[in-house]
């Protein structure tokens, strides 16, 4: 089996983030989104995967898998333009060959390994088996119809009048008829190959599609609240108490907080979960529960809870800074007396006077 991970588009409900960066590599945990969907793959002894990048970031995807803890061979997969997924799958039919294959989108995160589900799709043999989670709305999603047995009997993608609630995660495994499916299929409304009409195909030529319900939770991270969501969650879960940095005696740190090496924590406290990057210096600050800051990071006289801030941010004076992400080498500081409190999303290098 191989795998195709989806590490293209544009992320345009994420800018400003993405005007300089790959969605998929915005921090969640300080670590990439794109790795945890690496982990997912090697932990299934996938070692032939298949990359989808664009011309806009795809140097930035192909560097940060260059280290390649995960042991892969990485074919890197240029798509001049986001086409759709079922577009991705057909430039990608070279490396694909006659290969069973999983799919996966590059932004997506899930609470759960996919080794029960890769085994069913073994065992059972369908021509496709698509996972899916119940979700509050339908309409911003791909849904399935299912019968008893779990036989997905019809797709549609983002119905004004869904008849299901059951979501389509991003997450596929596809057997080689899956390519014949593609190529019968015509651009949709919105002028890309659905791989939702693929499998629809599927259907219509009456191969066998199979579903199955993730048992965890589930996040597409493609807006802000989203990533918030996702690093809440990786943070609850994932999280282990690790000091490996240097914290003063008038500092507390409580709860499960990973504090890298040469972080400095002075006259500090901070309220786990969170993690705190190398390099980085925490002075007359608190940190709330649900936080992660990234390296080399420089934040004094400053309270921030459930943020995202990435490598070498600069924080000065902001007593209330909740629910935000801070692109990398962005600077806050506080000029006025006003103390509001901040809800941001900035981009990388912006700098914010308040």
């Amino acid at each position: 089996m191989k795998a195709l991970v989806l590490a293209g588009g544009k992320g345009t409900r994420l800018r400003p983030l993405t005007h300089t960066a790959a969605k998929q590599l915005i921090p969640i945990a300080n670590r990439p989104i794109l790795f945890y969907v690496m982990d997912q793959v090697a932990h299934l002894g996938i070692t032939d995967v298949g990359v989808i990048i664009s011309p806009e970031t795809g140097p930035a995807i192909r560097d940060a898998l260059g280290a390649n803890p995960w042991g892969c061979r990485f074919t890197f997969i240029p798509q001049a333009e986001p086409l759709g997924l079922a577009h991705a799958v057909k430039i990608a039919r070279d490396f694909l060959e006659s290969d069973a294959f999983l799919m996966y989108l590059g932004d997506n995160l899930i609470g759960e390994n996919l080794q029960d589900y890769v085994n069913e799709f073994e065992r059972k043999k369908p021509d496709a088996l698509v996972l899916l989670k119940e979700v509050d709305n339908p309409r911003m999603f791909g849904v399935a119809e299912i019968d008893d047995s779990g036989g997905i009997t019809r797709l549609v993608e983002k119905p004004a009048d869904p008849q299901s609630k059951l979501a389509l995660v991003g997450i596929y495994l596809f057997s080689q008829e899956i390519h014949a499916a593609v190529d019968a299929i015509v651009p949709s409304a919105r002028g890309e190959l659905e791989i939702t009409d693929a499998i629809q195909q599927l259907l219509e030529r009456r191969k066998t599609v199979q579903s199955a319900h993730l048992q965890s939770w589930w996040l597409d991270t493609g807006k802000k609240d989203d990533l918030l969501d996702a690093n809440r969650l990786v943070l609850d879960e994932w999280v282990q108490h690790d000091l490996r940095g240097d914290v003063d005696s008038e500092s507390r740190v409580v709860g499960q907080v990973v504090l890298e090496h040469g972080a400095q924590v002075i006259r500090s406290k901070i309220q786990g979960p969170a993690v705190i990057g190398k390099g980085t210096i925490l002075e007359n600050t608190c940190v709330g529960p649900y936080t992660s800051i990234g390296p080399d990071c420089s934040i004094t006289s400053t309270s921030l809870e459930n943020c995202v801030v990435m490598d070498g941010v600069r924080l000065e004076g902001i007593e209330q800074l909740r629910s935000s992400i801070l692109g990398r080498h962005a600077t806050v500081r506080r000029i006025t007396e006003d103390k509001q409190v901040l809800r941001l999303m900035i981009g990388d290098d912006a700098e914010v006077c308040v």
